[in-house]
C-alpha cells in the first residue's frame, strides 16, 4: 500500500496543532502508518517540521491569493486574508512556536515574501489613510500573526467559538490599528 504523503502531513499537523509535543511514534500512529513508514518518509521531527513548514507556506500563499489584498479598502482585505487563513491557522501557530525555522541561514524564503505581501497591505492601509502611521508594517503584521497564533489556540482548546475567530481577530487588530480622528 502506497503512503500518501499529503495525507501523512496532514494528520501530522492536525496531531501537531493539538499536542505540540507529539512523539514520532504518536504521529505516525495519527497517519494509521508504522513509525518505520513515517521515518522512511521524514528522517526524524526536524524533516517533518521542515516539510509541515513548506504546508504552512502553501496554505499562506493560497490565503493571500484568496483574500485578494489590491482590492477594496485595506480593512476590507484584513477581513477576507483573516476568514481565508482560518483553516490553516492551527497550523501556523504550531510553526509559529518552532523557533528553528525562523533562526539563521536556514529560513525558508517562502515566510520573507508572505511577510513582505502582508506589509504592503498594511502600508497600503497606511497610505490611504486608514490605518496609523505610527505603528509599522512589520509590527502590524507580527501582531496579525500573533492574534492568528492566539485565537487557533483559543478554538483549539475551547475557550473560543469557531465562529467567533475572524470576528475577534479583526476586530482586536483593526481596533488597534485604524487611524482616529483627533479632536
Amino acid at each position: 500500500m502506497a503512503v500518501d504523503p499529503d495525507h501523512v502531513l496532514r494528520a501530522a499537523a492536525a496531531l501537531l496543532t493539538h499536542k505540540a509535543t507529539a512523539t514520532m511514534d504518536e504521529v505516525a500512529k495519527a497517519a494509521g502508518i508504522s513509525r518505520a513508514t513515517l521515518h522512511r518518509h521524514f528522517a526524524g521531527r526536524d524533516a517533518l517540521v521542515r516539510a509541515l513548514e513548506s504546508l504552512g507556506i502553501a496554505e499562506c500563499e493560497a490565503a493571500l491569493d484568496a483574500a485578494r489584498l489590491d482590492e477594496g479598502t485595506a480593512s476590507e482585505a484584513v477581513r477576507r486574508l483573516v476568514g481565508a487563513i482560518e483553516p490553516a491557522a492551527g497550523l501556523l501557530g504550531f510553526l509559529y512556536t518552532e523557533n528553528q525555522l525562523f533562526e539563521g541561514e536556514e529560513q525558508n524564503a517562502g515566510w520573507t515574501l508572505i511577510d513582505e505581501r502582508i506589509s504592503a497591505l498594511f502600508r497600503r492601509g497606511q497610505l490611504s489613510g486608514e490605518f496609523r502611521i505610527d505603528l509599522t508594517p512589520a509590527w502590524l503584521t507580527e501582531a496579525l500573526y500573533g492574534l492568528l497564533a492566539s485565537g487557533a489556540w483559543m478554538v483549539q482548546s475551547g475557550k473560543g467559538a469557531p465562529k467567533d475567530f475572524q470576528h475577534m481577530i479583526v476586530e482586536l487588530l483593526l481596533g488597534g490599528a485604524l487611524r482616529r480622528e483627533e479632536s
